[in-house]
């Protein structure tokens, strides 16, 4: 026969679990509310093709970055709870940027290391249905203009076998919507999402080979939807032209 503690614990530990869900979900709440108002105070919007990217199951977005702006549009523009956002792992030395990174679920990766532990868990969770979202830059441009793009998205979708939506943004830099805010206006950020597309199985005999085409591939489809001052190191890359020459 169960004793009395058995008989008091479980009520009060079901409370309790359920408290902690209430706050995670508030917590969740107060952060994308906070991002909504910080991009109607700071930006307006033209997106295009923004029907592309389904409602649900699992595929990758991989964007230009221009500015720190950019993730925040990811969770303005979708309305989805299963986002996975790879972010700089020094970011994690800031308290308001951690606070929102740990709100939102997001992983922080270690940009200069291989983080097995972080490709992990993006993998595992795009696996389960989730959105990836991810600049192949991994950082912001310098200049505006595109710089060359890293493995990392080209090795999860295509070990995931999911789905790329390209996506080219510009305006977003942090210097312009700065001084446009000052001025008590908001900055104009054009964005458009391009055609999905995939890529096939890693060859194991020409791994690095194979995963510097898809990343070229990512950047020059990327580059389409974006005006020519932004294509940057990939301007003249054969794989654009054609791209550009085939309407």
């Amino acid at each position: 026969m169960p004793s009395s503690t058995s008989w008091t614990c479980a009520p009060h530990s079901r409370y309790y679990n359920l408290q902690g869900l209430h706050r995670t979900f508030m917590a969740y709440w107060i952060a994308r509310s906070l991002i909504k108002l910080i991009i109607r105070l700071t930006c307006r919007l033209d997106i295009h093709g923004l029907e592309r990217l389904p409602k649900t199951g699992a595929f990758a977005v991989a964007s230009n970055h221009l500015g720190r702006l950019d993730p925040l549009l990811v969770y303005y523009l979708l309305d989805r709870r299963d986002i996975i956002m790879l972010v700089a792992e020094k970011y994690r030395e800031n308290a308001l940027a951690r606070w929102f990174v740990r709100q939102l679920d997001g992983i922080f990766v270690d940009r200069f290391e291989a983080d097995f532990s972080a490709v992990r868990q993006a993998l595992t969770r795009l696996r389960r249905g989730g959105l990836l979202v991810l600049a192949p830059e991994g950082t912001r441009s310098p200049t505006g203009a595109l710089i060359e793009g890293h493995h990392g998205i080209s090795y999860l979708a295509a070990k995931a076998g999911v789905p790329i939506y390209p996506v080219g943004i510009t305006g977003t830099q942090d210097r312009a919507v700065l001084a446009t805010f000052k001025r008590l206006r908001r900055a104009r950020v054009v964005g458009a999402v391009g055609e999905p597309f995939t890529l096939p199985e890693i060859s194991r005999k020409a791994r690095e080979e194979t995963l510097a085409a898809y990343t070229d591939e990512i950047m020059c489809r990327i580059a389409v939807l974006i005006p020519p001052e932004y294509r940057g190191v990939y301007a003249d890359h054969p794989r654009l032209i054609e791209m550009l020459q085939s309407g």
